[in-house]
């Protein structure tokens, strides 16, 4: 009698767009048991609304929910939902707002893949019995062989870039490690979005003209300021130009982000562009000039970096590296940092984990609390958190705020 050959099994986190539909579909192809999991994220609105009213953020989720639900039982799939508000709101909605008060902008995305995606979402996995973990993220993997590597006993997973490189997502998953990597699959990696939404339409599947959807997951409206505003105790606080002129007043510093123009607030039909707060004199500092030196740097100090490959590199480097999502790419040089940050900048516990990244061209808008990215061609190489310090501290540390700032 022969033996039955076990399917692998595979978890596929299922938002309901066309992504995540399509992964679905191809990881059943290839043969994989696969089960669709949505998660349920933190709402904004209060639960006592609810039978007052529908909110607009707990429709969305209906509806994302409903298409997810809806694509799996045309796969023909197991299905389940999966309640992670209160890990959500913890690692991802808490800390976006905490950091907000500390002076610097963070990315929700990177935290939310790292806490929730990588963590919770591989927890529920293995106890579901699950050889593996997909999402609909365009990125790529590649696993070495013993063939490639034949005296070693371990063998590297990479994460490479998507083919379609309008869409690459590798950005976001630079905190993954080489545990998580060899149990995740990103199965749309190698497809353009063109040829996603024309598999999803042969397959009629409800999502595959679904529009992408663009804004930050938890502010289900995408109007930043209302939700800061909603969330956070402001401090209003002037307006300076980088000679030290008053211009105009704020509503407070979390509401901005360096090299934001637009909603300033500022008359005169000149433009200006933010390029430093002092969360001490609670002061906006800004320019005229698009081209103000301010505005453009060489160099940033990245904390906390995390290294795929697990190898941490300890000497200077040549490779690519982008400042921000959909960024192109800039010859750089990474260097160990073992100076101490200026006064008042903060960092995780651990040493040797910040680095030193010389651009060989200015960057626009280097913005502490956002991701610096490393690449070498296609592969991701790791990443961190510029800055880490707290308003005009964390500006200093890079020595780009003027002496007549205040």
């Amino acid at each position: 009698m022969e033996k039955t050959l076990k399917k692998p099994k595979v978890i596929i986190a299922m938002s309901g767009g066309v992504d995540s539909s399509v992964a679905a579909v191809l990881l059943k192809k290839q043969g994989f048991d696969v089960t669709g999991v949505f998660m349920h994220f933190w709402s904004e609105e209060p639960a006592r609304f609810a039978k007052i009213r529908q909110p607009a953020a707990r429709r969305a989720e209906h509806a994302a929910s409903h298409s997810a639900r809806l694509a799996a039982k045309k796969l023909g799939i197991r299905f389940y939902t999966l309640n992670v508000v209160k890990e959500f709101k913890k690692a991802v909605v808490d800390y976006f707002l905490k950091e907000l008060k500390k002076g610097v902008t963070p990315n929700p995305c990177v935290v939310c893949n790292k806490e929730i995606k990588f963590k919770v979402l591989l927890k529920k996995a293995e106890q579901m019995g699950a050889d593996f973990v997909a999402t609909g993220h365009y990125a790529r993997l590649w696993r070495e062989t013993k063939n490639q590597k034949p005296k070693t006993k371990t063998y590297e997973c990479h994460l490479l870039k998507a083919k379609d490189k309008n869409k690459d997502q590798s950005y976001f998953l630079y905190t993954i490690n080489q545990s998580q990597l060899a149990r995740y699959l990103f199965p749309i990696g190698d497809y353009l979005k063109s040829e996603v939404r024309k598999m999803a339409k042969k397959m009629k599947l409800a999502a595959w003209d679904r529009p992408e959807s663009q804004e930050i997951c938890f502010i289900y409206d995408n109007d930043m300021k209302r939700f800061i505003k909603k969330h956070m105790d402001l401090t209003p606080g002037k307006i300076i130009d980088t000679r030290g002129k008053i211009i105009g007043v704020h509503d407070g510093l979390p509401l901005f982000t360096i090299g934001q123009r637009h909603g300033l607030g500022i008359g005169g039909g000149k433009p200006y562009y933010v390029v430093g707060t002092d969360y001490k004199t609670h002061k906006l500092i800004v320019t005229s000039d698009p081209k103000d030196k301010l505005l453009w740097r060489k160099k940033l100090l990245v904390c906390d970096v995390n290294w795929i490959s697990g190898n941490k590199p300890l000497k200077p480097f040549k490779c690519q590296a982008t400042i921000r999502y959909r960024h192109k790419p800039e010859k750089a040089i990474v260097s160990p940092h073992t100076k101490r940050f200026g006064k008042g900048v903060k960092r995780k516990k651990g040493k040797g984990n910040d680095y030193e990244v010389i651009f060989s061209r200015p960057q626009r808008a280097i913005t502490p609390g956002q991701s610096v990215i490393f690449y070498r061609g296609n592969e991701v190489l790791g990443g961190g958190i510029i800055g880490c310090g707290q308003g005009s501290e964390s500006l200093a540390a890079f020595g780009n705020l003027s002496a007549n700032s205040g």
